[in-house]
């Protein structure tokens, strides 16, 4: 299993690949399960209340079909997450949904698919793009 970050499983989703890097699909497509953190809901929810992203169906209607899209698995957050989001080691940014989602990778020891630069250039966990 890989975590999809918020806007990988938004482009995944939407059909939108040809936002994904050529190793990021090839990763994807290879893979039997792709993780989602439920944080990520909450994300795109969150850009959509500040309409900083329309999507063409509300945002309740998109999280549910965009959840049942094959080989997606919710990721759940629980204690031990969040409070391992606020200890993680080295510098990294405020972002609480990066936090959230590099937390999970963590705590479950998997890869992340993600294109942000500031987690990739963070180095303690294994970014594919």
């Amino acid at each position: 299993m890989i975590v999809l970050d918020t806007h990988v499983w938004l482009f995944w989703t939407n059909d939108s690949i040809d936002q994904l890097s050529k190793r990021a699909l090839k990763t994807i497509q290879s893979q039997d399960t792709l993780g989602v953190s439920v944080i990520s809901c909450w994300e795109i929810a969150m850009l959509v209340a500040k309409e900083r992203l329309r999507l063409t169906l509300d945002i309740q209607l998109w999280v549910n079909q965009a959840l049942l899209y094959p080989k997606i698995k919710l990721l759940p957050l629980d204690a031990d997450i969040a409070v391992s989001a606020t200890r993680l080691p080295g510098q990294f940014h405020g972002d609480p949904a990066d936090r959230m989602i590099v937390a999970t990778c963590l705590r479950h020891n998997l890869p992340l698919i993600s294109k942000d630069d500031r987690i990739r250039s963070w180095g303690n966990v294994n970014v594919i793009w």
